[in-house]
């Protein structure tokens, strides 16, 4: 009875259009009311544990805000710039330098919407007026936009390392190397076509000026070894590193490159000037800038669009947690997971049913939101049918970025919408082509599991033998 008092509330909650957030916390606080024998003073506890205890969400308010930092500056130009010179000489290079910079910047952000939104912004226009078919430019920076959610650090595996407890820095470590797989995968697709569709080629720019982008884009790919550096050797856990991004985002976009703040239009280097005059004036000048860098209007715009985003996110964690909490004290995760287990599914039956039901989720729900509901009823029946924990972490991440093209809510749709003007139906003609590789790739990641699972294992295996 109380467990379908629960979804039934929640499902009436979201066909009224009810905001997800709230849909949870109201589904929950009611099925507590009516039909449970639980006690309402546990709303409130749960609430504050949500926040409190899960010391991994700490993480997440600052990758949003070290993400905002990054996609308000040139960031994203200059990673872009590093990846026509490193690919572009190839046929159809500039397709493939656009998805190698989503693959930068995803390291950089953490987040799928806000790669699309700062390399697309850029790059379509660009594959446009080289003479790429603009419907072929939407699809690839679409789908190559996901894996801001794959590629670590991401935000979405910061969820579900706080929804089943499992160690955000494993998590991590499991989707580095499918991440890359998916690159390379899109990579290999966009060449086919390219061959296929006679598309054109950069020329070679020479080592000389890969290296001098490579070097001007080293200010944001030094967040990648700052962040994961400190995190797998030990030095960190994911929210210290999460903090210590977004110091560095700031000083990189505000005393680094300069696209904000106070500095934005003082030159790095005056006409005849030496470099040890340049260092101690430049030196002299960021000392100084500051105090009044802090109060910038620009720097304190993205610093509140960064709260007003973690804020969202966070409250929908907390309902979420507090649906979840009702689940778990009905036993309801336990009596599906007995249930399945008495019918005797086999674990790669289990799995079809989790895609299935992922891929459903994904078309009506916001990531964080599915992993928070699903991940509590779905972990205890892997655990029964022997399936790693982390295994099934990257299967529903990867299901979630399949979630961001997949109307009517996928997030990657309507902002690829925003940056070419054209209707969603046109989008999602566009992406099609590609989400098949998408599927393609989710049944790699379900049924071999080494992928995920190989550089956690590797490096557990190291610190043993160590």
């Amino acid at each position: 009875m109380t467990t379908a008092a629960l979804f039934l509330l929640l499902f009436f909650c979201m066909f009224i259009g009810m905001p997800i957030a709230v849909a949870l916390g109201l589904s929950s606080i009611t099925t507590i009311l009516l039909f449970s024998n639980d006690s309402l003073a546990s709303v409130a506890l749960k609430l504050f544990e949500a926040l409190s205890e899960h010391y991994t969400l700490l993480a997440i308010p600052f990758f949003i805000l070290s993400s905002a930092f990054l996609s308000t500056g040139g960031v994203a130009k200059r990673l872009i710039n590093f990846a026509l010179d490193t690919v572009g000489h190839i046929r159809g290079g500039l397709a493939m330098a656009s998805v190698m910079a989503c693959m930068l910047f995803a390291a950089v952000s953490g987040s799928s919407p806000a790669t699309v939104a700062a390399i697309g912004t850029i790059v379509i226009a660009g594959m446009v007026r080289s003479g790429y078919p603009e419907k072929f430019a939407a699809g690839v920076i679409a789908n190559a936009g996901t894996l801001g959610i794959l590629i670590p650090p991401s935000i979405v595996m910061l969820v579900y390392a706080a929804a089943t407890e499992v160690s955000a820095a494993r998590m991590f470590m499991a989707g580095f190397i499918p991440g890359l797989m998916m690159g390379l995968i899109l990579m290999i697709a966009i060449y086919i076509a390219a061959r296929v569709m006679h598309l054109p080629a950069r020329p070679w720019p020479g080592f000389r000026a890969l290296l001098k982008s490579g070097f001007i884009a080293s200010g944001g790919l030094m967040l990648i070894v700052i962040v994961l550096g400190s995190i797998y050797g030990g030095i960190a856990s994911p929210t210290e590193a999460a903090a210590v991004s977004a110091v560095y985002a700031f000083l990189i976009s505000v005393f680094g490159y300069r696209d904000m703040g106070p500095l934005k239009e003082v030159p790095w280097r005056l006409p005849g000037e030496g470099t040890g005059r340049m260092l101690w004036r430049n030196g002299v000048a960021s000392l100084l800038a500051l105090p009044r860098s802090l109060m910038d209007p620009e720097v304190k715009k993205t610093v509140l669009d960064a709260a007003k985003v973690s804020i969202m996110l966070l409250f929908i964690i907390a309902n979420a947690m507090l649906f979840a909490h009702v689940l778990t004290t009905e036993r309801i995760p336990h009596a599906i997971a007995d249930t399945i287990v008495h019918w005797g599914l086999p674990a790669w039956g289990f799995l079809i049913v989790v895609n299935l039901l992922l891929l459903a989720a994904g078309n009506f729900m916001e990531p964080s939101a599915i992993l928070l509901i699903m991940a509590p009823i779905l972990f205890p029946i892997a655990m029964k049918l022997g399936i790693d924990p982390i295994h099934l972490g990257i299967i529903m991440v990867v299901n979630m970025e399949i979630g961001m093209l997949t109307p009517p809510v996928g997030l990657n749709l309507f902002v690829t919408a925003g940056i070419t003007g054209n209707s969603i139906g046109w989008v999602i003609r566009a992406a099609l082509p590609w989400l098949m590789l998408l599927l393609l790739f989710l049944m790699v990641i379900t049924y071999v599991p080494k992928v995920s699972l190989f550089l956690p294992e590797y490096i557990d295996y190291l610190k043993g033998y160590n």
